[in-house]
């Protein structure tokens, strides 16, 4: 089981003390969170992607890098690289650079995005946005397996003879996951690929991500990557912790309570009754967070938001401190119980050893012996189906 943070990097004026900080402060307190995020033993970085204010989520490779130059063993993510409105071109390009520079210790996570005005900024229709999604994908597919490619789409320029460099390193592309809060397309495009499926699921109620992770596990055994209970699965939550449980209420109230996405809204008791956010003592976070399996099964990637709402980043410092207290009782919590077959979440070393030690060129024509998945064409019918809302 992989454990690790993730921001969406916003800014937000802390409402204890009316202070904003500045965009250079919050850029340098992502490094400080993702430097601790190490410290204390986690294994994932993930940042967002945002282009409008008031995030500074930008340009993540170029995060993540200077992250990587600083860090020796996290994995660093996205959460989320938007397929719709980056060209694939790009894409392969930054994330196979970002391979070799932190030595294969990244992935990234799919997603169409949430702000509708970043479409029309990039030159794209937010109409056609899960359309986006699934040729883009297919594009950047091809892009990282194929040394020289001819490609023609709806949505971008050909390519003729095209190879993108850099390689992916040891001949391995990144792991993807395809990251959604409320789009079963989502989840079946990460089927199809038999790629990870995270489910967002900060915003929502346990029942909806048992929905949408079935489907996942139903569609990735129907595309023969394997059973549906060995599907790929990362869970996101929130949690506020302190030594006391009304300590933890009383303190982040006035973060959630202002909060500009779920703020002025349901009550914060509310709140955690009916999603994954979790207020209160360390063992309550560590009960609450284990007891995710029961909806959505033995899965391989735990992400938590930490350094939202305006919390300043001493306070984050402090919420990762506890959270390295519970790690050992979470690592076996999540342990316990769990079926050999059940497999870990891939890394640069899992897939290259999958794939035989790595290959200098082309790599998997007939298939992706690393993760299981197939270069079916993607107009496959299911995918046109799940498409025009049939599935």
């Amino acid at each position: 089981m992989q454990i690790g943070i993730f921001t969406v990097g916003d800014v937000t004026t802390d409402p204890t003390t009316g202070r904003t900080p500045t965009e250079q402060e919050r850029i340098r307190a992502t490094v400080e969170i993702a430097k601790k995020a190490e410290d204390i033993g986690l294994d994932v970085f993930a940042t967002g992607e945002h282009h409008n204010p008031p995030f500074i989520a930008s340009a993540p490779t170029t995060t993540l890098a200077y992250i990587g130059a600083q860090t020796e063993r996290i994995i660093l993510s996205t959460a989320t690289t938007l397929i719709t409105t980056t060209d694939p071109v790009l894409i392969a390009e930054n994330y196979a650079k970002l391979q070799h520079l932190t030595g294969g210790r990244v992935d990234l996570m799919m997603g169409r995005g949430n702000t509708g005005p970043v479409y029309p900024w990039f030159g794209k229709d937010i109409r056609q946005g899960i359309n986006l999604a699934v040729e883009n994908y297919a594009l950047l597919h091809r892009l990282w397996r194929e040394d020289v490619i001819d490609w023609e789409g709806r949505f971008r320029t050909p390519l003729q003879g095209y190879t993108a460099t850099p390689r992916p390193l040891d001949g391995v592309p990144p792991f993807v996951w395809h990251g959604s809060i409320r789009s079963p397309e989502i989840a079946e495009q990460a089927a199809y690929y038999g790629d990870g499926f995270f489910h967002n699921h900060i915003f929502w109620p346990a029942s909806h991500t048992a929905q949408m992770v079935s489907l996942y596990r139903r569609r990735y055994e129907h595309y023969g990557h394997g059973k549906a209970e060995e599907a790929i699965v990362g869970l996101g939550g929130q949690f506020f912790m302190r030594k006391n449980s009304q300590d933890a209420w009383n303190e982040f109230r006035p973060y959630f309570d202002n909060a500009p996405v779920y703020g002025h809204g349901p009550s914060l008791e509310d709140f955690t009754e009916a999603t994954p956010l979790t207020v209160g003592s360390p063992q309550q976070v560590l009960e609450r967070t284990l007891s995710f399996q029961e909806y959505a099964g033995h899965y391989q990637r735990q992400l938590f938001l930490v350094d939202h709402a305006g919390l300043p980043l001493k306070t984050v410092l402090e919420q990762l401190d506890l959270l390295g207290e519970i790690l050992p009782d979470l690592r076996k919590g999540f342990a316990e119980g769990r079926p050999a077959n059940i497999p870990d979440a891939p890394t640069h070393a899992s897939l290259v050893s999958a794939a035989g030690g790595g290959h200098d060129s082309t790599v998997y024509a007939e298939g992706d012996s690393a993760t299981g998945t197939s270069d079916r064409a993607p107009e496959d019918p299911d995918v046109e189906r799940i498409l025009e809302g049939e599935l």
